[in-house]
């Protein structure tokens, strides 16, 4: 699946919930489901600036796509980064680099964040459209 496919494929499942607390939750189970990153990427390298909790990034590029892991040591950050995985990661360097990551306003996420939250999901976009402008 491409990027918009996915986006619109998380958009559908977040219809599903009648509240933001029930929306919460999924976000925090996603987290609980992300793969843990490698040991050796939990450093200051893979750290990314701009978030409140830690959260550490690693992009690994093989043949044609990019595919991400991730960790974070608060709940709700570990879901939204598992998010952020479950769009970008596998999809071409260049598909990361210009992606129109729609479905975080469309599913109200960042108006639901507190602003120090929201500040973080932007320096997590920012991060990964980052490694995928450099593996162009």
């Amino acid at each position: 699946m491409n990027i918009n496919e996915i986006q619109d494929e998380i958009i559908e499942e977040f219809t599903f919930f009648d509240d933001w607390m029930d929306k919460y939750e999924y976000i925090i189970d996603l987290g609980k489901k992300l793969p843990l990153i490698d040991a050796q990427y939990k450093n200051a390298d893979h750290l990314i600036k701009g978030c409140q909790s830690q959260v550490w990034l690693h992009a690994n590029h093989e043949g044609n796509s990019v595919d991400f892991t991730a960790d974070s040591d608060a709940i709700i950050t570990k879901g939204i980064i598992a998010l952020l995985i479950r769009v970008l990661s596998g999809q071409p360097a260049e598909a990361i680099a210009n992606a129109d990551l729609y479905f975080i306003e469309k599913i109200g996420l960042k108006e639901h964040l507190s602003p120090t939250r929201s500040n973080g999901l932007v320096s997590m976009v920012k991060q990964m459209k980052l490694y995928g402008v450099a593996l162009t």
